[in-house]
């Protein structure tokens, strides 16, 4: 990329030779907004402190003069076992997780949330020429060398295809709203590519970092077509340190070293074990007392339960706590689960005839003892959230508040003309009876149990349903009993943001054009907006946002789509967590990194034991 004389006026900025008000005269006798001008300043001690080192050399602990394979087997409970192996097509953090030993994505997100260079030399900003004056186009350079398991080169004419492919609608690609701002791109030799987006883009990394949407897909496998993908999804072609050994869907994968891996002396593991089924409690005992296993995904046990199993610290493992960014939340279906319309329920022109009603949703929000359910069911000092949106100060709003009042909820209700008839309200004839499903899990049975009696006592019914975790997020297109098609009135799960600007997760509850994000049956249910929520100024704030390159109005984009989705009643954030795993003090504790917007395995190429 030819660099031109902002990027020259922004090196000077950079290196102190000029200040931020020379900095800023500069850019405007160039003819720069000054939106534009205030994005730069404020992200430019931020890109000058990117690392410049590949992951290795961030959370690598121990592993120089290590031998590859030495390690012998890990063994991974997950007792919600993957569904399959292609992150694109696929909704659920357990089928992230599945894929991550194999597939990877250019960047990743640390510990910091710091953008680390992992298919790539280092990543684009302004200062290196990657990342262009007006934010409009971005240009990776590839490492050298790195080829795919089955020794085909990796080259820019992947990442090319693999932004067509999550484009081209037939796919169903449930990363395609992330992809949408992308132009067009152009292989511009066989290392480098430059991608061009429809406008300035601040979220120009989104596609390409992270652990759910950046996966890189190779072109020689899927080109082919026809049943091409269907191979894919249970034994992908990666460049990430394992390959598959064998799968068995909601089961069990067994991984086996890559051994075209970059990294001549990694992965240290021969063999990695990923375990499904049974449930939370049972994954935490078998690293914590039994030591059967060496790591515990997402233990959403209760408290007093979890550090029972801890006991006076004399066991085999050890809790690894997640920092909590993101809110266990009830979703609420805005279309009516139970009218079918040409074969499709929950249809985005069908209004839930209940739900609908913003007294009821008042009082739904108002009726639940969040408190409770933060202090018995999650502790470790986890708390209610008012708020969609946590973990990132500046995006978090100031404007909102939660109660749990009984009298007001059901005063909500009153006002709204549902009225008690024994010990359920009707309305015009209809009673106020709503499903609430989740997965199948004791933390969120017991708070499935709380709210309904928080909401029975002012006259709702409230019917709860229990699904199969490895259903309930299982994102197939012929499965209805998933959270994707929410065939109930109310569903609970958590849904983390890949980054500290979460707009694919604010995607959630964007209708787009005709409504052409809800998830439905004609885009296969890949789209983003599966509660069916539809409101033209959230809409207008979360297209404003997509394009806003000054950093203090972007956050007050977030907040405005925050304030309007809490005051609309339009979920209910119950608890920000960060739910613990369980460790074995025979691996090395810095290597697995923990890390706010990425999935639990995003650095397992460095994972090795800890020192005897």
């Amino acid at each position: 990329m030819t660099a031109g004389p902002l990027h020259h006026l922004f090196e000077r900025f950079t290196s102190g030779e000029i200040d931020r008000r020379g900095f800023v005269r500069g850019a405007a006798a160039l003819g720069v907004s000054t939106s534009v001008t205030k994005f730069l300043m404020d992200t430019a001690a931020a890109q000058n402190a990117t690392p410049a080192a590949t992951p290795s050399l961030v959370y690598d602990a121990g592993t120089e003069g290590q031998e590859r394979g030495a390690g012998g087997e890990l063994r991974i409970i997950q007792w919600q076992a993957p569904t399959s192996l292609s992150p694109h097509v696929v909704g659920g953090s357990k089928d992230y997780l599945g894929s991550l030993p194999v597939m990877e994505p250019l960047m990743h997100l640390g510990v910091e949330a710091e953008l680390i260079p992992n298919l790539i030399t280092e990543v684009p900003s302004l200062d290196n020429g990657g990342l262009s004056d007006d934010l409009t186009s971005v240009t990776f350079h590839l490492l050298p060398n790195v080829t795919w398991s089955d020794g085909e080169p990796f080259t820019a004419e992947d990442v090319k295809f693999t932004i067509e492919w999550v484009q081209d609608p037939d796919n169903g690609a449930v990363s395609s709203g992330v992809f949408e701002p992308i132009a067009g791109s152009e292989v511009l030799d066989e290392l480098t590519i430059r991608v061009d987006f429809d406008g300035p883009n601040p979220f120009w990394s989104d596609a390409f970092s992270g652990t759910s949407t950046g996966f890189v897909y190779p072109k020689h496998i899927l080109e082919v077509g026809g049943d091409a993908h269907d191979t894919f999804m249970s034994n992908p072609i990666g460049t990430g340190p394992y390959v598959v050994e064998s799968f068995t869907p909601n089961d069990q994968v067994v991984y086996v070293v890559n051994e075209n891996y970059r990294e001549p002396n990694k992965p240290y593991f021969s063999r990695i074990v990923l375990k499904g089924g049974g449930d939370a409690a049972a994954a935490a005992r078998s690293v914590l007392q039994t030591g059967d296993y060496d790591y515990a995904w997402n233990l959403q046990v209760e408290p007093e339960v979890l550090l029972g199993m801890v006991g006076e610290g004399d066991g085999p493992g050890e809790i690894l706590e997640f920092p909590g960014v993101a809110a266990e939340k009830l979703n609420i279906n805005f279309s009516d689960p139970n009218t079918e319309v040409d074969g499709e329920r929950s249809h985005k022109d069908t209004p839930h005839p209940i739900l609908t009603d913003i007294k009821v949703r008042e009082a739904i929000a108002k009726g639940i003892d969040r408190q409770t359910i933060a202090d018995e069911f999650y502790g470790f000092g986890q708390q209610p959230s008012a708020n969609i949106l946590n973990g990132a100060p500046e995006i978090e709003s100031p404007n909102t508040v939660w109660e749990f009042d009984l009298e007001a909820a059901a005063q909500a209700l009153e006002d709204g003309g549902w009225v008690l008839d024994g010990d359920v309200r009707k309305k015009d004839g209809m009673e106020l009876s709503l499903t609430y499903a989740t997965s199948v899990n004791s933390v969120r049975q017991k708070t499935q149990a709380l709210v309904k009696s928080n909401l029975e006592s002012i006259g709702f019914r409230i019917a709860l349903e229990q699904v199969d975790a490895g259903v309930f997020f299982d994102s197939a297109e012929g499965n209805e009993q998933n959270a994707v098609h929410f065939y109930w009135d109310l569903s609970e799960q958590q849904n983390l943001p890949n980054s500290p600007r979460p707009i694919d997760y604010m995607e959630l509850w964007y209708a787009g054009p005709d409504g052409s994000n809800i998830a439905q049956k004609s885009n296969a249910w890949s789209g983003g907006n599966w509660v069916r929520y539809q409101n033209e100024d959230y809409d207008a704030a979360f297209e404003a946002a997509r394009t806003e390159t000054d950093p203090e109005r972007l956050a007050e984009l977030f907040i405005e789509m925050n304030d309007i989705l809490i005051i609309d009643h339009a979920l209910v954030p119950l608890v920000v967590r960060g739910t613990p795993g369980a460790i074995s003090k025979r691996l090395r504790r810095e290597n697995v990194a923990p890390a706010p917007f990425s999935y639990d395995y995003w650095n397992i190429a460095n994972w090795n034991r800890a020192e005897e």
